[in-house]
């Protein structure tokens, strides 16, 4: 593994460590609560993140996104049950429901984040230098894919200032307390 790409896996480890410590306190309820006011309940958004760095993962694999967690042709199918997401339901964009049925338990939710964290760091690990400087396109720009992968932790960190919102809003402890 490359230099480079051995300190990007393990920024997005401790990342990951890091954004488990908001997950405290809720539960199978609270984890598709919308709160007045703030976007994205938490189940969306440990899909959301998930399906980006998988998204990007696919970058250095070339993998498709694991049917384990996500259906392969969305259709609104993700569910409890079935402990996977649907990808049009946490893709950019989308309007987070506050439905039990459309979303993973809370375990299933950190477990399929989890994965997607640990995959990405599997791609980089296999990552040469050249690959990583590769340009790629993400959105309407075009940056070199260490920098996307880099930009995954703002991501990251971005959406766990809202899940930091979000605890203020159901009232729970501080995650430092």
């Amino acid at each position: 593994m490359s230099t480079r790409a051995a300190l990007l896996a393990e920024i997005i480890t401790s990342n990951k460590a890091l954004l488990a410590r908001y997950l405290a306190g809720f539960n199978n309820v609270t984890h598709v609560r919308q709160t007045p006011d703030l976007p994205n309940h938490l189940a969306w958004q440990l899909g959301h993140l998930a399906l980006t760095m998988h998204r990007v993962a696919a970058m250095l694999d070339a993998q498709p996104l694991p049917a384990a967690d996500f259906v392969p042709t969305p259709t609104h199918a993700g569910s409890r049950d079935k402990g996977v997401y649907d990808p049009d339901s946490v893709s950019f964009g989308s309007t987070p429901e506050e439905r039990h049925d459309r979303f993973p338990n809370l375990d299933r939710c950190t477990e399929i984040f989890n994965n997607a964290a640990d995959r990405l760091t599997g791609a980089l690990a296999k990552a040469s230098d050249e690959k990583l400087d590769e340009s790629v396109s993400w959105g309407q720009q075009q940056m070199p894919l260490r920098l996307l992968v880099a930009r995954m932790v703002f991501h990251n960190g971005f959406h766990t200032g809202q899940i930091a919102d979000m605890r203020r809003a159901l009232g729970f402890k501080g995650v430092f307390s």
